[in-house]
């Protein structure tokens, strides 16, 4: 990967155990931050399969979509440091994760869960489902220093852009905005996560760990860099129109189909879809809305919004790429894994039912 001369990769200053000491700092500020956030502000309460969780991301959400535009607007606020500092922020946190992993491995708790749990896989995996500290779930929390860790990051690249180039392209107000809207439409449904399998069935180690505090904010945001330094390939009209096109047609069928399948696990048969009572095959099935249309619409919906994404760089470079094209890959593998486990599950012919009504996996007439 090649960098510019005048590139906001410039602004990106080598670690030095100053530089990793400030960013260890500014992290520990942030996290326990979210956690006192977490534990102190006004909660909702949703429950799962399996318990009662009280809920604060929405509010921490809707908190900071107050504040940071304040603290620009008074000059009281920059966000430039995550960008200077981004290598010893992954230093630290990579260093915070495996110390943290290390304390959910050993804490009394996890030992006394499963004391013969003592493998190296055990540590990757965890060994309590459900781990709490200070009456806050620590596995349900950790989406909020992920998420608004990705956040912060993509309008840091965004004062980075107008710091270094004196503009907001249009490329850049796009990507903030598709952003803004995949937390908000994450945040107004939270208690979506709570059915998930990571939440339902995952014990918390480090792979979930590293995936919230590395994964999400580090990888996520790696178009944006592309995006910020797009200044002379400005996207055309056709390509704006597309964009913007497969964006709100892959967030709408992303968000909607997963909401339509949740509230019908949730309700069950009484839920109305698109002003239709739910349709169930042998009370188990959905054959109404996005599910009566294919069988895991929702993965294509995510596929599309994260291709919106990268196309907001443009042609400046093939990396943005990587993240639509590589969950193309492994999503499509996915979906065939689900329906060979569906047929087992469902029987052979319940499903040869179902796959008559949603007669494809993710593509019309192609897959």
């Amino acid at each position: 990967m090649t960098i510019k001369s005048e590139s906001v990769w410039n602004y990106v200053e080598s670690p030095s155990i100053d530089g990793i000491i400030k960013a260890g700092g500014y992290f520990l500020i942030y996290f326990f931050g979210m956690f006192l956030a977490s534990k102190c502000l006004p909660s909702i309460e949703a429950r799962s399969p399996k318990k009662t969780y009280k809920l604060t991301g929405f509010y921490i959400f809707i908190l900071l979509t107050i504040l940071i535009p304040i603290g620009y607007y008074t000059e009281h606020l920059s966000l430039l440091f995550i960008i200077k500092n981004f290598i010893s922020f992954f230093i630290v946190i990579n260093i915070f994760t495996i110390l943290f992993s290390l304390y959910l491995f050993q804490r009394e708790e996890a030992i006394q869960n499963a004391p013969n749990s003592n493998r190296p896989i055990d540590y990757w995996h965890g060994r309590e489902k459900d781990p709490m500290l200070f009456d806050v779930d620590l596995k349900v929390f950790f989406y909020q220093p992920s998420l608004i860790g990705l956040a912060l990051v993509n309008l840091s690249l965004a004062e980075a852009q107008i710091s270094l180039y004196g503009t907001l392209t249009i490329g850049m107000i796009l990507y903030q905005i598709f952003w803004y809207l995949y937390l908000l439409t994450h945040y107004i449904r939270e208690d979506f996560m709570l059915w998930t399998f990571d939440i339902i069935e995952d014990h918390f180690g480090f792979m979930l760990v590293w995936g919230d505090l590395i994964y999400v904010p580090f990888l996520y945001s790696i178009a944006g860099w592309f995006v910020a330094d797009n200044i002379h390939k400005p996207l055309s009209i056709t390509w704006l129109i597309i964009t913007i096109f497969l964006h709100f047609i892959g967030h709408y069928i992303f968000r909607v189909s997963n909401w339509q399948k949740f509230d019908v696990r949730k309700y069950g048969s009484k839920v109305k879809i698109w002003g239709k009572q739910v349709k169930l095959l042998e009370g188990r099935l959905i054959l109404s809305g996005f599910w009566g249309i294919g069988r895991h619409v929702n993965y294509t919906g995510e596929i599309l919004l994260y291709l919106s994404i990268a196309l907001c760089s443009g042609t400046i470079s093939f990396v943005p790429y990587i993240l639509p094209i590589s969950l193309l890959i492994l999503l499509s593998q996915r979906a065939s894994r689900d329906d060979q486990r569906c047929r087992t599950k469902y029987g052979e012919k319940i499903w040869g039912q179902y796959c008559q009504v949603a007669k494809f996996r993710m593509i019309p007439y192609i897959y």
